[in-house]
């Protein structure tokens, strides 16, 4: 069974650091688009960043120049490095990515459990 796996959420203050990791687990034979989405509360759910299989990336604006995201294809894995947290980044923070499972000729989309990440002001 395929699943994405978070880590690295919590609390910080205004101003400081959270790396957010995730990995893709079970059978799966490639990994193509990953990124992260986030959903405050109340508000619908948003691209963060998203990365190709070749290291294409995309960041929504307000992001941009605080957080970058990553992967490493050999671990079909991929993380968030978020610097000068601000409380308007407190929210859900989800991973999706879209793969193929061995033995299946199709891509599909998936999405963690979500991890949360407040920061305090």
């Amino acid at each position: 069974q395929v699943q994405l796996v978070e880590s690295g959420g919590g609390l910080v203050q205004s101003g400081g650091s959270l790396r957010l990791s995730c990995a893709a687990t079970g059978p799966i034979f490639s990994a193509y688009a990953m990124g992260w989405y986030r959903q405050a509360l109340g508000k619908q759910r948003e691209l963060v960043a998203r990365i190709t299989s070749g290291g294409t990336t995309t960041y929504v604006d307000s992001v941009k120049g605080r957080f970058t995201i990553s992967r490493d294809n050999a671990k079909n894995s991929v993380y968030l490095q978020m610097n000068s947290l601000e409380p308007k980044d407190t929210a859900v923070y989800y991973c999706n990515a879209d793969l193929r499972v061995v033995l299946s000729g199709t891509v599909r989309n998936y999405w963690g459990q979500g991890t949360q990440v407040t920061v305090s002001s």
